[in-house]
C-alpha cells in the first residue's frame, strides 16, 4: 500500500468478543484479499449495546462545548490522516484516490459542523396559559443509537450519523458495510485517540447483516436507529423496529432525473452530468439516473456527453488519473451489464461504451431509451447515462415524477421562472439547478416517498437524535402580586 497504513493499529475484534466467522474484505479491481477482520454476533452486539448505554449517561452530563472540544480533536485527526484513510476507501470499494480524498474532507466536514451545532441544541419558553404557570422545553438526547452505513462512502456515511449522536449527548454502534470495515475501524481508532470514549462509539463490522438490523430494531436500549441502503430493507427494518417503536430515519433507494431544458448552458449541463452521474463510477444514492434532455438540443447534448464519457479513463482507482473504477462486486456488473442489454433489445443505441470488462462497466451512453426499459426504472447503480427526450415542460415534469422515489433531482435552465417552476413541481427531497454537486454538511440531506424521511446535515441533523421535552412549573404565583 502506497499509505503509511498499519492495518495492526485497528480494531479488528478479538475473539472472546466478536462471536461471529471471519470476514475476508478485497479489493474489488482486482478480487485481492486485503485484510481479514473478526465480526460480532448478536450477543456481541448486545454487549456493545449495553456498555453503549452506560457510557452515555456521562457523555451527555458533559456540556456542549466539551463535547465540542473531543469532536474537533477527532475531525483534526481525520484531516492529518487523509492519505490513509482515502488508501482504505479506494482499497476497500475501488473508487479513485482523488474522489477518496474528497470523501474524507467531505465526512470530516460533519465532524466539525456538529462539534458545534451541538452547542445550538435550544429549548424554548412558552407563553402560559396560566398566570400561576410557566412552560419551557428541553431537547435532550435521544439515547442510545445504532446504525447501519453502506459501502459506497465508508467513510461519509458514518460521520453523517455518529457525529450528531455524539453533539447532541447520545452513544451509537455502527455497522459497517460487509465490504467496507476497514474505514470503519480507522475511523473508530481516531475518535478514542482523539479522546471519544471507547464504548461511546463502536464499529461493528458483522458477516450477517440480518441479524444486525434486527438486534438493533428489537434491543429495548435502542432508541434510535440510522439506516442508509436499499428500500427493500428499509422495509424490514421499518418493520421490525415497530415492536420496540424503535425511532428511525431511513436515507434508501433513489431515482434521479437530471433534466436539460432548451435554454440551459449545455456545457455546464454536460459538466453537471459528468459529476452527477460518473461519481464513484455512479454508485451513489444521488447519482443522476436518467437523463431527460429536449428535443431540442438532444443531439448537441448527446455529442458533448459521449465525447466527455469517452475520455474517462478507467482502471484501478489507485492508478494515475483514473476517474472510474470498478463495481463493487461481480453481481453489481451483471445486473448493470443486464439493464444494458434490456435497453438495447427494446430499441436504445449505445452511443459510447456499454462493455463489461471484468470487474468493470465501461461508462456507456444509451440514446433511444423509453419507459418501457428497466434501466429507467432501476436504481443503475452504475456508470450507465440513459438519455430521453421530452417536448415541454409538463412532460419532463411528468416523466421525472412518475418513480416511486423521491430522492435527488436536477435541472439545467436560465429561465428564472421555469427554474421555480419546475422546482417546486419536482417531487424530491433535494433538487439541484444548475450545479451537479448538492451535498454538503450545511444543508438538509434526505428524501420523500420511497426514499425515506428523516434529515442528515444541518441543523435539521442534529433533531435527529434529540427528544422535545415538554416541562410545566406551577405555583410561580401572579405577576399582579409583585407589581
Amino acid at each position: 500500500m502506497s499509505a503509511a497504513i498499519n492495518l495492526q493499529t485497528l480494531h479488528f475484534v478479538s475473539d472472546e468478543e466478536a462471536g461471529g466467522p471471519d470476514l475476508g474484505v478485497f479489493n474489488p479491481s482486482d478480487g485481492s484479499l486485503i485484510a481479514t477482520v473478526g465480526t460480532y454476533d448478536a450477543n456481541g452486539l448486545d454487549e456493545l449495546i449495553q456498555a453503549a448505554e452506560t457510557a452515555r449517561h456521562e457523555w451527555a452530563c458533559r456540556t456542549a462545548q466539551q463535547r465540542s472540544e473531543i469532536m474537533r480533536r477527532w475531525h483534526q485527526l481525520i484531516l492529518e490522516n487523509v492519505e490513509e484513510l482515502a488508501e482504505l476507501i479506494t482499497l476497500e470499494c475501488g473508487k479513485p484516490l482523488a474522489e477518496s480524498r474528497t470523501e474524507v474532507s467531505y465526512g470530516a466536514s460533519f465532524i466539525e459542523w456538529f462539534a458545534e451545532e451541538g452547542k445550538r441544541g435550544y429549548g424554548e419558553v412558552i407563553p402560559s396559559h396560566h398566570p400561576d404557570k410557566r412552560i419551557v422545553t428541553l431537547r435532550q438526547p435521544v439515547g442510545t443509537c445504532a446504525a447501519i452505513t453502506p459501502w459506497n462512502f465508508p467513510v461519509a456515511m458514518i460521520t453523517r450519523k455518529v457525529a450528531p449522536a455524539l453533539a447532541a449527548g447520545c452513544s451509537i454502534v455502527v455497522k459497517p458495510a460487509e465490504a467496507t470495515p476497514l474505514s470503519a475501524l480507522y475511523l473508530e481508532y481516531l475518535a478514542h485517540r482523539a479522546g471519544i470514549p471507547a464504548d461511546l462509539f463502536r464499529a461493528a463490522p458483522c458477516a450477517d447483516p440480518a441479524m444486525a438490523g434486527e438486534v438493533f430494531c428489537r434491543h429495548p436500549l435502542v432508541r434510535k436507529l440510522s439506516f442508509t441502503g436499499s428500500t427493500r430493507v428499509g422495509r424490514i427494518l421499518m418493520r421490525q423496529a415497530a415492536q420496540q417503536i424503535t425511532r428511525v430515519s431511513l436515507e434508501l433507494g433513489g431515482n434521479a432525473p437530471f433534466i436539460v431544458f432548451e435554454d440551459a448552458d449545455l456545457d455546464a449541463a454536460v459538466d453537471g452530468a459528468m459529476a452527477a452521474k460518473f461519481r464513484n463510477a455512479g454508485q451513489t444514492c444521488v447519482c443522476a439516473n436518467r437523463i431527460l434532455v429536449h428535443a431540442e438540443v438532444h443531439d448537441a447534448f448527446v455529442a458533448k456527453l459521449s465525447d466527455s464519457v469517452a475520455n474517462l479513463k478507467m482502471g484501478d482507482g489507485r492508478e494515475p488519473a483514473v476517474s472510474i473504477g470498478p463495481l463493487i462486486d461481480a453481481s453489481a456488473v451483471t445486473r448493470v451489464s443486464g439493464l444494458i442489454k434490456d435497453a438495447l433489445a427494446r430499441g436504445a443505441t449505445v452511443s459510447t461504451g456499454g462493455n463489461a470488462i471484468g470487474a468493470f462497466v465501461e461508462p456507456t451512453v444509451l440514446t433511444g431509451v423509453t419507459s418501457e426499459m428497466a434501466i429507467v426504472h432501476s436504481e443503475v447503480f452504475g456508470p450507465v447515462a440513459p438519455i430521453l427526450r421530452f417536448n415541454n415542460e409538463a412532460e419532463a415534469v411528468r416523466i421525472a415524477n412518475d418513480t416511486p422515489y423521491g430522492l435527488a433531482a436536477y435541472l439545467y435552465s436560465r429561465n428564472l421562472g421555469r427554474v421555480w417552476r419546475v422546482m417546486e413541481a419536482l417531487d424530491y427531497g433535494m433538487v439541484a439547478v444548475n450545479d451537479g454537486a448538492l451535498s454538503t454538511e450545511v444543508a438538509p440531506f434526505g428524501g420523500v416517498k420511497q426514499s425515506g424521511f428523516g434529515r442528515e446535515g444541518s441543523r435539521h441533523g442534529l433533531d435527529e437524535y434529540l427528544e422535545i421535552k415538554y416541562c410545566m412549573l406551577g405555583g410561580i404565583g401572579d405577576r399582579a402580586a409583585t407589581a
